[in-house]
């Protein structure tokens, strides 16, 4: 029989379909306005086969009306870390709109910490970057780490930082070093947030935002710990819903 386990985030359904505890199939798609529809075309993409059980986390969680359980993105990380890495004590989980630090063990979440609701701590701040310096979203980081340059972004709100990006702009900075510049102040909001929990090692990072290969060297010099990127890496809380609607049989 297949599991399945369904990550509605803010920017993308993530899918995961489960047989005998090893991953049958998986999908992710855009969330537009329609997300139910992005999640059955989502689940038909994953799935090869009569989906059993179905459980529904991420922050749309409710437009899963077949979910039969519906835990917290944290509990579901924490869940398929475990499932990708036994050995981590520390998942670093950074969205498209929510960043957040989760000491676990065992496939259970012990402590957490969220970052405040600002985007400069999440993916929606890279990609407003991005569009700002006219570069697509998967060549900011490769940009960033050609910077020879250290170039401090004071501002910690994303619409503010947005304007001091302006300003190195006309000021002839070099887009690399910008993108540094965005990297590094991210990094440091991320890293403040994870330091109000005990950093233990080893620390995964997990979302979206772990394709990003200067930002995982910038929080890795904040931080001052070597981060594992387990595959499947934006998947990791889908296939955490998924190990929990596998135990529903």
């Amino acid at each position: 029989m297949l599991s399945c386990g369904i990550d509605v985030g803010a920017r993308t359904v993530k899918v995961v379909v489960l047989e005998n505890g090893r991953i049958r199939g998986r999908a992710i798609r855009v969330a537009g306005l329609q997300v139910e529809d992005d999640v059955a075309a989502a689940l038909k993409e994953a799935a090869a086969g009569e989906v059993r059980t179905i459980v529904a986390t991420g922050s749309g969680r409710e437009a899963v009306k077949e979910a039969r359980q519906r835990p917290t993105g944290i509990t579901c990380a924490a869940r398929g870390i475990h499932f990708l890495l036994p050995e981590a004590r520390m998942v670093i989980d950074v969205g498209a709109e929510e960043g957040r630090a989760i000491q676990c063990e065992g496939g259970r979440a012990l402590n957490f910490a969220v970052n405040e609701k600002c985007a400069a701590g999440a993916g929606t701040f890279i990609e407003t970057m991005s569009r700002t310096l006219e570069i697509a979203v998967d060549g900011f980081g490769p940009l960033a780490l050609q910077s020879t340059k250290l170039v401090p972004m004071n501002a910690q709100c994303a619409v503010f930082a947005e304007s001091e990006v302006v300003s190195l702009i006309h000021e002839k900075t070099p887009k690399q070093d910008i993108a540094r510049a965005v990297c590094d102040a991210m990094a440091g909001r991320i890293g403040s947030m994870c330091r109000r929990l005990a950093i233990t090692p080893p620390v995964a990072l997990v979302g979206g935002v772990a394709k990003n290969t200067a930002f995982v060297r910038a929080l890795e010099n904040d931080l001052k710990t070597d981060l594992t990127i387990p595959p499947d890496a934006e998947y990791v809380s889908a296939i955490g819903a998924a190990l929990i609607a596998a135990e529903e049989h």
